[in-house]
């Protein structure tokens, strides 16, 4: 795989991006004055695929963190949620099961969270290359809050390409190939 020194080179690196984007969506959401203190729609219930190597191993270092019991609580935890999201897709049924490392309320390893759990929540937008601007909405509990305010501008598109061109250095560096598409769940029991 990769040297270790060289993937904490990347997760440094990660981090780095990770701090950008927790600072400007902390701009944005204090713009508005929202605060996200947990809902009923809650996006720790939403289903998240998450598609970096690089998000999966910088969790995985998380969880790593974690003492033995808690890991097999949190494996438990994933494996059930798995075989029930698995169990529901057979039965071509939605489901919204809590996100395993979600304890009352709040994320076992929110410092090593991926980027989709960071930037969630708040309207936002991206410029794909020769499209037009996309917009996307604010999350249930924004909308009942502040959709009455005026627009803050909140762009991902730097995040989403930084994330990508790391990635794909990452990639690189450690002979993968093809992308990730891993929920938190699979990613804590794969």
């Amino acid at each position: 795989m990769i040297p270790e020194e060289k993937k904490i080179a990347f997760f440094d690196r990660l981090q780095k991006i990770f701090g950008d984007m927790d600072r400007k969506y902390d701009i944005a959401a204090q713009s508005y004055g929202f605060q996200c203190r947990g809902c009923e729609e809650n996006c720790c219930r939403t289903r998240f695929y998450h598609h970096t190597y690089l998000e999966y191993l910088y969790l995985r270092q998380g969880f790593g963190s974690l003492d033995a019991s808690q890991q097999r609580a949190l494996r438990t935890e994933a494996a059930e949620v798995c075989r029930q999201t698995e169990l529901a897709d057979n039965e071509g049924r939605a489901v919204r099961l809590m996100c395993p490392l979600n304890k009352d309320g709040m994320c076992t390893l929110y410092a090593f969270r991926p980027m989709i759990c960071r930037l969630h929540g708040i309207p936002h937008e991206l410029q794909k290359p020769g499209q037009p601007v996309m917009h996307g909405p604010g999350c249930g509990l924004f909308e009942q809050q502040c959709s009455a305010k005026p627009y803050f501008k909140f762009d991902r598109t730097r995040f989403y390409f930084e994330m990508a061109r790391l990635e794909n250095e990452f990639k690189q560096a450690a002979g993968l190939s093809g992308r990730a598409r891993l929920t938190i769940a699979e990613m804590l029991i794969f």
